[in-house]
């Protein structure tokens, strides 16, 4: 099966603004739930960013709630994550995930099922 795939990484000084793109395969099946992950190195996993498909509600880890987007355009099978007043902090490996379930969340990652290969962002000055 296709898997989705991110892009939009790069490097960028602090204070500064990234959108990262996910592009899904229309026969993806059963996708209700998308977000966004995190890795940086030395560290877990983290959610970041959700989205639940049945009603728009979204979800954001505190620590990026106020400066990062999620938005998605179902017509083209693409999840976006809009990244503005960059942290070094932010430096990490950003991936795409969907999933099956009807209520997004950025606490468990296993409930996603189709993951990104990612992509990287990096946050200096």
């Amino acid at each position: 099966q296709s898997q989705p795939v991110e892009s939009g990484g790069g490097e960028v000084q602090p204070g500064g603004s990234l959108r990262l793109s996910c592009a899904a395969s229309t026969f993806t099946p059963s996708i209700y739930s998308v977000a966004w992950f995190r890795q940086a190195p030395g560290k877990a996993r983290e959610g970041v960013a959700c989205v639940s498909v049945s009603n728009n509600a979204t979800k954001y880890t505190d620590s990026v709630k106020g400066r990062f987007a999620i938005s998605r355009d179902n017509a083209k099978n693409m999840i976006y994550l809009l990244m503005a007043s960059l942290k070094p902090e932010d430096t990490a490996i950003y991936y795409c995930a969907l999933g099956p379930t009807p209520l997004c969340s950025v606490e468990v990652d296993f409930l996603y099922s189709y993951w990104g290969q990612g992509t990287q962002v990096t946050v200096s000055g």
